[in-house]
């Protein structure tokens, strides 16, 4: 069977999904390694942000956020209703909890294209499913060519961006895993390499009952009498 495929053995209830959470300084290709993994690994969905900041032109609400409200997103934390939230330069931002549930229950991973904080607030809520992965850039020069190169850079994005990338990479420790993308097509193929093998791992693959029946059928015949 192919490890790709969301849930387990056929009869066998399908494994839980994972949190797959990946964080990276600006720049170093978080949002690129995301999509490549939804769009070309089976079994992947992405998780969808709530926010209070306004729309923006060729955006979609449900695609790349859920646009709410400042009274509505209040609402929700008011009924628990996410996996965590913050408010980062005067808007809200969170995960809902439910949709992420549901998923998960469904045995499809679920990315998150999140910061260190997010990831930290996940990890928290749900330590049995979370596996985080940090990308890191090849060199601050190259991150910085990648920033001036964005449409719409200025030299105070860019610079603003780049102090914020010190106080992320402080952080890389806190995750699972990491790794250098130096090469697009290298790092997500490690990327994917990291799913798949956590997909594997004896707690997650729901291999329960397919061992019993193994271990049934493999019983040495009982010896009759003399």
């Amino acid at each position: 069977m192919s490890s790709e495929r969301p849930g387990g053995p056929a009869g066998d209830r399908p494994r839980r999904g994972i949190m797959f959470v990946i964080s990276s300084p600006s720049g170093a290709g978080k949002t690129t390694l995301c999509r490549r993994i939804i769009s070309e690994v089976p079994g992947v969905s992405l998780s969808v942000s709530a926010t209070t900041r306004p729309i923006r032109q060729g955006e979609t609400d449900g695609a790349d956020y859920l646009f709410r409200t400042s009274a509505e997103f209040e609402e929700m934390i008011d009924r628990d209703a996410f996996l965590e939230w913050a408010k980062v330069h005067r808007n809200y931002y969170g995960t809902p909890r439910a949709e992420v549930e549901q998923r998960l229950v469904a045995g499809m991973d679920v990315v998150f294209d999140v910061d260190w904080q997010g990831a930290r607030a996940l990890k928290t809520q749900r330590p049995g499913d979370v596996v985080s992965v940090f990308i890191l850039p090849p060199s601050i020069p190259q991150l910085r060519a990648r920033l001036e190169g964005r449409p719409g850079s200025t030299a105070q994005s860019v610079a603003a961006r780049l102090a914020g990338a010190h106080d992320d990479i402080l952080r890389w420790g806190e995750y699972d895993y990491a790794l250098v993308n130096d090469n697009l097509d290298t790092a997500f193929s490690e990327l994917r390499a990291i799913l798949i093998a956590e997909r594997t791992r004896r707690v997650r693959a729901a291999l329960g009952r397919m061992v019993d029946r193994l271990l049934a059928e493999s019983q040495p015949p009982t010896a009759g009498p003399a």
